[in-house]
């Protein structure tokens, strides 16, 4: 339990923490503000940094910083408080996603998650590269559905037959996005082509792994003409494993709170030694994205993002911003 102020080496880490959380073509679309009298970091979106043609309601955006919510939750636990989180503390600032507060009260009952996941967010990253056919144990399952559940989300493996409707859906999603121009434009302005690019955000060329020979895994296109680009294509796993993570609600608080499920979700699986991905086309189309739900009807669950999961390399690291470029140490007067 900490009981001292927090001091400049912990916040920097604590910060690192929650800047390494994925989001959206690595946009990193948050910023915080910290006020040292009450301890409390104030969790803003940043628009400037949104999709406005693949994420026009900015869920994306939400569920972005939801992500890096959970990061600063594990970090701020590791370094002994307790995170007191409000999700859209004040209706009249809409750009105020978030508050977390810390405290000094601390038990093992209080964290929510694995005393392990702090390590993991450093090791955490997306790997668009072909898994193994090694199946994920049963019990990790179990743990990674309980993870989500921790968060007010739930977390479903389906059937073979199922997971393969959710892949033609996702395929369809991509072959939209390669047809619209926009999309297009948006897309290549976050990709890295040039290796000694500085950039602190988007995603490097690397980083964007290769298309699937048999065209079974729809692994997205960021460039939108990759497929002209004769790159060469590699076999993907025959059999994979995808999860659907869902929400009972769909509102801006629902966002939040399945980022935050999501970012648990990839952190157990980092500790297990399992690798990730994100198939996120469908969630871009609302009426691609209302088909993935598991209702026969399609209503009772809003389906939020497909989880590629398996055994194999660790994909590369992406850049991230430095924690003194999107904290502010004092809060502003108002």
């Amino acid at each position: 339990m900490r009981t001292e102020p927090l001091d400049a080496v912990t916040l920097e880490a604590c910060m690192s923490a929650a800047v390494a959380a994925p989001s959206f073509f690595n946009t990193q679309p948050w910023r915080y503000r910290l006020d040292p009298g009450t301890l409390t970091f104030e969790v803003h979106g940043a628009p400037e940094r949104s999709l406005r043609h693949a994420d026009p309601v900015a869920r994306a955006l939400h569920m972005s910083v939801g992500a890096s919510v959970f990061n600063l939750r594990v970090a701020v636990t590791h370094f002994g408080w307790t995170p007191v989180v409000r999700l859209l503390p004040r209706s009249e600032d809409t750009a105020l996603l978030a508050t977390l507060r810390l405290t000094a009260s601390h038990s093992r009952y209080a964290t929510g998650h694995r005393s392990d996941l702090y390590p993991a967010i450093s090791r955490r990253h997306s790997s668009r590269v072909p898994f193994s056919g090694r199946p994920l144990p049963p019990h990790a399952r179990v743990e990674l559905a309980s993870a989500a559940h921790t968060e007010g989300a739930s977390l479903a493996f389906p059937t073979a037959d199922e997971t393969a409707r959710l892949l033609r859906v996702t395929a369809e999603a991509e072959r939209r996005n390669h047809s619209d121009p926009d999309r297009g434009t948006e897309s290549r302005r976050w990709v890295h082509r040039d290796p000694d690019d500085p950039a602190d955000v988007g995603i490097p060329r690397e980083a964007l792994g290769p298309q699937d020979t048999h065209e079974r895994m729809p692994m997205r296109d960021f460039t939108a003409q990759r497929h002209l680009e004769r790159l060469p294509a590699q076999d993907f796993e025959a059999d994979p494993v995808i999860a659907l993570l869902t929400t009972a609600h769909d509102r801006r608080a629902d966002w939040l709170r399945a980022g935050q499920a999501l970012e648990h979700v990839l952190l157990v699986a980092t500790a297990l030694g399992l690798r990730t991905s994100l198939l996120h086309q469908p969630m871009e189309w609302p009426d691609l994205r209302r088909t993935l739900s598991p209702a026969p009807d399609h209503t009772g669950q809003h389906a939020q993002m497909l989880i590629r999961l398996g055994h194999g390399p660790e994909g590369p690291a992406t850049p991230r911003r430095v924690p003194r470029a999107v904290l502010d140490a004092e809060r502003p007067d108002r």
